[in-house]
């Protein structure tokens, strides 16, 4: 039986590369894309997600949503994947555009009419956030929520402790959270390391010579560059597209435990930081007043990178 999934993203380059896994994928159905500002405005992430889903022949809804955060002021991160944020490699507008309806309401009717929807987070929560504060009761029909966010007992990229999309809207990710939603957390920790984008893989990856591939590689050569200052890793580093890997194949996470969870709201330090209870003392004494109530998630904490990147060669042939 196929999957059936809710993809809310701020499409830039390696959000485009989720959603060619997702829409290729024989295993899922896309119900609906919803797009939120974060990597670029909303307008530009409902463009890239028309773009991608013509390049892979599909007519799945596009619905535009939040234009900044619940309470703070939209930051892009176009220093990392480009103004376009699919890399200013000047690609065509799509042929098609949004949806009338708004992606909140695209949200609520799609989980509505399709209980046991599996829903993949790219960006920032803040859509998903506006639809639980409506009608609460969604979070019941959601069969388990994939959230590409937070970087459990690790450091953040874009700050020292947070990751991008969690620390763009820390309000939105702490309501998602204590939702009720069976959450899954992709960290940043898990698209490093042995799940980059070699440059010997990068070339196996043109050679498949799709226009898929092709694109896949080309959208994100201005992210490669801003990687590798970032970190000193040489490849292409992509965070979306093993979130969504995990979604449709949730073997390929291969260690990953329950626990309390807090994002951070208030401090200008730590700002979105995930703060994690990883080993399991939310219940003691000195911690029992702030921790009182405190969500549970279930944290990836570590991949089979070889099975992933089969998951992405798969889309791209």
């Amino acid at each position: 039986m196929r999957r059936a999934l809710l993809i809310d993203t701020d499409t830039a380059s390696d959000d485009a590369v989720a959603l060619i896994m997702a829409l290729q994928s024989p295993d899922a159905n896309v119900l609906a894309i919803t797009t939120v500002a974060g990597n670029v405005g909303v307008a530009q992430a409902s463009r890239n997600a028309l773009y991608v889903t013509e390049l892979c022949g599909s007519n799945v809804p596009v619905y535009a949503g939040a234009a900044a955060p619940l309470c703070r002021q939209a930051v892009k991160a176009d220093w990392f994947h480009g103004s376009d944020g699919l890399g200013d490699r000047g690609y065509a507008p799509p042929h098609r555009g949004v949806e009338q309806a708004h992606a909140v309401e695209a949200i609520l009717c799609t989980i509505e009419a399709n209980s046991g929807v599996t829903l993949v987070t790219l960006g920032p929560l803040t859509n998903v956030a506006l639809a639980l504060v409506q009608r609460p009761e969604i979070a019941a029909g959601v069969a388990r929520c994939v959230v590409m966010g937070g970087n459990p007992c690790c450091e953040g990229n874009v700050t020292p402790a947070a990751e991008y999309n969690i620390w763009c809207d820390p309000e939105a990710a702490a309501i998602v959270l204590r939702s009720g939603m069976p959450v899954d957390l992709v960290g940043w920790h898990l698209c490093r390391g042995a799940s980059v984008l070699s440059a010997l893989e990068i070339g196996q990856v043109l050679a498949f010579g799709t226009p898929r591939a092709r694109f896949a590689i080309e959208c994100n050569s201005t992210a490669m560059q801003a990687y590798r200052v970032q970190t000193g890793e040489i490849g292409i580093s992509l965070p979306d597209p093993v979130a969504m890997a995990i979604a449709l194949d949730p073997g390929i996470c291969t260690s990953r435990s329950r626990h309390a969870i807090q994002v951070e709201t208030a401090s200008p330090l730590t700002r979105g930081m995930t703060v994690v209870d990883r080993l399991n003392v939310s219940d003691d004494e000195r911690n029992r007043e702030i921790w009182k109530d405190a969500p549970k998630a279930d944290i990836c904490w570590t991949l089979d990178a070889a099975r992933w990147k089969q998951a992405l060669y798969a889309a791209l042939r």
